[in-house]
């Protein structure tokens, strides 16, 4: 077998290694990891906001997403020597250190490892007990689509209105879409969770034909299951922006309510790299009201 083919290029103004740029990664549409590379360099100035300062988990797809896939926690010990780490929760052996993805050439350097999928939890490096945003993971279960999870997200956004927060809309890439609510002040992990599981139990109560609160999947067809339990200490969610690995090259994506309330009537809500890149060179980063907007949830109920 021979050596699969290096190339050295500069990004943003570190040398990088880069190999098999022909290796086509979505078969289905013939995007090859040179086009996963330039989507990741295009979009990092969106994207690096939002992952900069986080304990990233790589999801890796070396073959393509054809074949098989694993998650990399732990930041890989052959990295260039400016890619940082940031300790993280880990696993059952203790805390870890996590690839901390601060520069484009970071970013690139992950796309190169055909880590198609960014993965980031809600806490910052600097202090992983304190999460900066409640996250609204919503997945529907068959035949519910994200149209079902538009519906749900629009009570979501009543119900934090009517106690005065803020939530911002992006679609998880995938089949589903995630609501986060940007905090930016000290709060715990317990205290996110809780408050995300207690408005989940409220959406299940109102809505007990469309909603489930329980990830017991016998309980999941047909209803938006909100995912509350994302908020924990040790969870991570698909970054803003990130590509999935799907059959095509869709990407988590930002979107406005209006959009979310057009998704609800049956709009399609699925963008590519291509036309997420057309987005952000058109509507700019939405999500960048969540890295600065300072609120505070209700008190926990005793």
């Amino acid at each position: 077998m021979s050596a699969p083919e290096r190339v050295a290029v500069t990004v943003g103004g570190r040398q990088l290694s880069v190999s098999n740029l022909d290796k086509v990664m979505y078969p289905l549409v013939g995007f090859t990891k040179a086009q996963v590379i330039d989507y990741y360099v295009r979009v990092a100035p969106m994207m690096l906001g939002h992952i900069r300062d986080r304990g990233i988990t790589l999801r890796r797809w070396p073959d393509g997403v054809t074949a098989e896939s694993f998650f990399e926690k732990r930041c890989p010990s052959h990295r260039p020597e400016w890619v940082g780490t940031c300790p993280g929760p880990g696993d059952r052996g203790g805390q870890i250190n996590y690839c901390r993805l601060d520069t484009v050439a970071a970013l690139a350097w992950s796309a190169n490892l055909a880590a198609l999928e960014i993965h980031a939890p809600m806490a910052r490096c600097g202090d992983i007990d304190s999460p900066a945003m409640v996250v609204f993971d919503l997945d529907p279960g068959k035949p519910a689509t994200i149209v079902e999870c538009c519906r749900v997200a629009l009570h979501i956004r009543e119900v934090l209105e009517a106690v005065g927060l803020e939530a911002w809309a992006k679609t998880s890439g995938s089949k589903g879409l995630q609501l986060y609510v940007p905090l930016n002040r000290p709060h715990t992990h317990d205290h996110a969770a809780g408050f995300a599981r207690a408005v989940a139990q409220l959406l299940e109560q109102r809505m007990p034909a469309q909603v489930v609160s329980i990830m017991k999947r016998s309980l999941r067809p047909n209803k938006v299951f909100i995912d509350w339990s994302q908020n924990a200490r040790f969870k991570t969610t698909i970054a803003p922006y990130s590509l999935r690995g799907r059959d095509r090259p869709t990407a988590s994506t930002p979107i406005t309510w209006d959009e979310v309330a057009d998704g609800a009537d049956g709009e399609p809500l699925t963008f590519t790299a291509a036309e997420v890149l057309e987005r952000v060179e058109a509507l700019g980063d939405l999500f960048a009201s969540t890295l600065t907007l300072m609120q505070e949830l209700p008190a926990p109920s005793s």
